[in-house]
């Protein structure tokens, strides 16, 4: 029963595509894709229809979600391409400008994604592909009634004494972390005339769902951390005091929400957050001021520890950028 649903599936989306082509929107390839890219790291890839022409947006890892340059359907075939001006040294010597192109290549499974990537460095030479997967992320659900839902008692998830509950994502990473006077403190020192040193993420061991949480930050001058929330999705620390409110500034969901205001505080001064996530929605209240408002999250943020929205995760702070503090650090789950 199970095969045929999912030839019936495959079918389906074969003849949309075939006989309804890019420009109806039936075009199976629509959508939001959470994505496994090549070595296990997150991923996301959106699609859509504007004015007729289909467009797209990706987040490969770490970083922003960027546009795509092109998007096109070939038969059963999604066709994305990547275009990348980068500079190189050529055999004299001197630098020149080279046009690299990646071509991504996506059939459809049901609601499963088989993709392939590949580069042309400049050389008309592309690279072996490299097979990786998607799975289509379903609808956003409208936005819930944050009046109606219950949290839980809270649980301190700091004890202001040491990291009892909390571990390295990466256990041979730098660690910076330690607490000094109740303060979780990340010291990401640096030694000047030497090589950047990255130092490790903390995460809670105990993994969560939808919650609301509580916390404060300090940041030192031009800091920079994050603040995961069940491992995925970013809401930015940054010294972004006196700056235009934007996508990458204190508060935003990092590179997806711009909030409505910058409420940050200057560097060296302890701002509070108040952060409820329901329901794949979020709403952020930075020094008392709601600056997102049960905003949607369309997929993962760069440095998402999965593309997976639906399985629970840790909180996890971003300890690889600059120094940073954090204290008062406390969750109410949702009770179903």
């Amino acid at each position: 029963m199970r095969k045929t649903i999912s030839l019936a599936i495959s079918m389906f989306s074969f003849v949309c595509v075939t006989v309804f082509g890019a420009n109806n929107p039936f075009n199976p390839f629509i959508g939001n894709w959470a994505l496994t890219i090549p070595g296990g790291g997150a991923g996301w890839l959106g699609i859509k229809e504007e004015n007729g022409k289909l467009t797209g947006s990706i987040l490969w890892g770490g970083g922003s979600v960027v546009p795509v340059s092109s998007v096109n359907v070939e038969g059963d075939t999604l066709v994305v391409t990547r275009v990348y001006n980068i500079k190189k040294k050529d055999a004299s010597g001197n630098t020149v400008n080279v046009k690299e192109v990646e071509t991504i290549r996506a059939t459809l499974d049901g609601d499963k994604m088989n993709l392939t990537t590949e580069r042309d460095r400049g050389d008309g030479k592309p690279s072996k592909k490299t097979p990786f997967t998607g799975k289509r992320i379903p609808p956003l659900p409208p936005k819930p009634d944050l009046s109606k839902v219950k949290f839980g008692e809270p649980i301190v998830l700091f004890n202001s004494k040491d990291l009892t509950g909390w571990r390295l994502i990466d256990p041979n990473a730098a660690n910076g972390w330690g607490v000094e006077d109740g303060i979780l403190r990340n010291k990401a020192e640096q030694e000047q005339g030497k090589p950047h040193k990255n130092y490790g993420n903390l995460r809670t061991e105990r993994e969560f769902e939808d919650f609301n949480l509580k916390l404060e930050v300090r940041v030192p001058k031009g800091g920079n951390s994050g603040i995961y929330l069940r491992g995925i999705y970013e809401v930015q620390v940054a010294d972004s005091y006196g700056k235009p409110a934007e996508s990458h500034g204190m508060g935003a969901i990092y590179s997806r929400i711009t909030p409505k205001v910058n409420a940050a505080k200057p560097a060296g001064e302890w701002n509070s957050f108040d952060i409820t996530l329901v329901d794949r929605h979020v709403t952020v209240i930075l020094n008392g001021e709601k600056i997102i408002d049960n905003e949607p999250i369309l997929g993962c943020t760069g440095g998402a520890l999965w593309s997976d929205e639906f399985r629970p995760g840790p909180l996890y702070l971003q300890g690889d950028h600059t120094s940073v503090d954090y204290r008062n650090i406390v969750i109410r789950p949702v009770v179903k």
